[in-house]
């Protein structure tokens, strides 16, 4: 069985100055829109967290197909809807976790995650010109960590707790680098 896809689009999107996944790109997606796009487009089964109050998000992308987990609390952080979602995914073996407000991300790229941790690496993460980026692959030994997490740094505590264990692959993709935070962030 392949990995479950994790989508975590439950943001607050502050430093933005309004819902950034709803923003419109040149390609006529918005940024959650595209994103969703290449996760279910490599996956099966994928799954997106979002907000109680981001109804017309969630809604497209359960038309994408993916199962929509609401976040009625989005300021219980990243590590919270990390772990609603794998709540909602009982008997995975493994799970991809990509970022709503990453939309550059190659197919590629999530090709090779997926593979690695559907071949067994127990965490996966692209690394592009030495700095390691999204999406993260966890496979089912992490299930019971990923389902503790809570607050703000979602995974970055079991990466770091685990670092002997991340297959790094190398990719040419400065996507895995790229999260847009403010309305600069468009201009790559």
């Amino acid at each position: 069985m392949k990995p479950v896809g994790v989508l975590l689009a439950a943001g607050n999107s502050t430093r933005f100055g309004g819902n950034k996944l709803t923003h419109l790109l040149d390609s006529g997606d918005t940024i959650g829109l595209r994103s969703g796009r290449h996760l279910i487009s490599e996956l099966d089964e994928c799954i997106a967290v979002v907000r109680n109050t981001d109804i017309e998000l969630g809604d497209d992308l359960s038309q994408l197909g993916f199962k929509t987990v609401i976040q009625p609390n989005p300021e219980a952080g990243m590590g919270n809807s990390l772990s609603r979602a794998i709540q909602a995914s009982k008997g995975a073996d493994g799970w991809i976790i990509s970022l709503a407000d990453m939309p550059w991300i190659k197919s590629e790229t999530l090709r090779l995650v997926i593979a690695s941790v559907y071949g067994g690496a127990p965490v996966t993460a692209p690394v592009y010109h030495g700095k390691r980026g999204h999406p993260v692959g966890f496979n089912k030994r992490f299930r019971d960590e990923l389902l503790a997490l809570d607050g703000d740094t979602g995974a970055r505590t079991l990466l770091c707790a685990h670092a002997e264990l991340i297959q790094l692959i190398d990719v040419d993709d400065p996507g895995i680098l790229h999260d847009v935070d403010t309305l600069d962030d468009l201009n790559i």
